[in-house]
């Protein structure tokens, strides 16, 4: 794979985003592909956080050689110490994790269960589709609802959600007021995967706003907001908006569905997510009539 449009955004002093994707005529592969459809086309992040000679990394990317060359990054800034954290189980995520080897892998126990359960077919490529991953490499160390870090002395917290999934991973920095939002917020719409559970994810919402974060970094976005240091709290807000209209009815149009955020800038439109608007439509009312 090609790393050619893979760059690295510094939203903030000790954070990196690795971010690939949103360039124009730019595929992994011609035939259908889950790197091409559901990552690169939108655009996505992974993430570094440098304290000295340590770093957290959040998520592996869509590739090995992206993690490679997430790893490499880190040694010429000095980094002699990793631990990966997963933000979910989702392909796009965990694709490169085998180019950490010798570091703690990191997830809450949702996102192992659905890894080992997937295992069989993420590696010979059955699940989900190509490219496969092989070998897939699973979580070192598991956690239940929340675990504290410490990396050089800056307090890390890793809460689980269950928004856009049901097993999501977000970073919080307290003491920066930076959230590192994985999947459960996109620029400019969430992905459902499980309309089910909208009132879980609406909870979860409200409950991760009130963290009071003033930078959210999420997985995908526009790659110059995340490097202009992220996105504000009307984010969630939008995304709570966005939910709620499609539990009513939303209009197929996608723009017009986003209208208000959108005005407001706390939104920024990108034509390939109404592919993904179409999907939710689509979802929910196969899952809610």
């Amino acid at each position: 794979m090609k790393l050619d449009h893979l760059r690295i955004l510094e939203p903030h002093p000790g954070i990196l985003a690795f971010y690939d994707g949103r360039v124009a005529g730019h595929r992994f592969a011609e035939a259908p592909n889950w790197v091409d459809e559901g990552a690169l086309s939108l655009g996505i992040a992974s993430y570094g956080l440098i304290v000295g000679q340590q770093a957290i990394v959040y998520d592996t990317h869509v590739s090995l050689p992206h993690g490679a060359f997430i790893r490499d990054a880190l040694r010429a800034r000095g980094v002699t110490q990793i631990r990966v954290v997963l933000s979910h189980w989702h392909l796009d995520h965990v694709a490169g994790t085998q180019a950490f080897a010798g570091c703690e892998v990191i997830a809450n126990r949702r996102t192992a269960a659905h890894l080992a359960a997937q295992r069989a077919g993420i590696e010979d490529g059955s699940f989900h589709g190509l490219p496969a991953i092989c070998p897939l490499v699973l979580p070192d160390q598991v956690f239940d609802s929340a675990l504290s870090l410490d990396l050089g002395g800056q307090r890390v917290e890793l809460i689980c959600a269950n928004i856009h999934s049901d097993d999501a991973t977000v970073i919080w920095l307290p003491e920066r007021g930076i959230l590192l939002a994985g999947d459960t917020v996109e620029d400019c719409v969430t992905y459902v995967g499980a309309p089910q559970d909208f009132a879980l994810h609406l909870a979860d919402i409200s409950r991760l706003a009130a963290l009071g974060a003033r930078y959210i970094l999420p997985n995908h976005g526009a790659p110059e907001r995340i490097a202009a240091g992220g996105y504000d709290a009307r984010i969630w807000q939008a995304t709570a908006a966005y939910i709620t209209l499609l539990q009513q009815g939303a209009p197929a149009d996608l723009r017009q569905a986003i209208a208000d955020h959108l005005a407001n800038g706390s939104l920024t439109y990108f034509a390939p997510y109404a592919a993904v608007h179409a999907q939710n439509l689509e979802r929910v009312r196969a899952a809610l009539g």
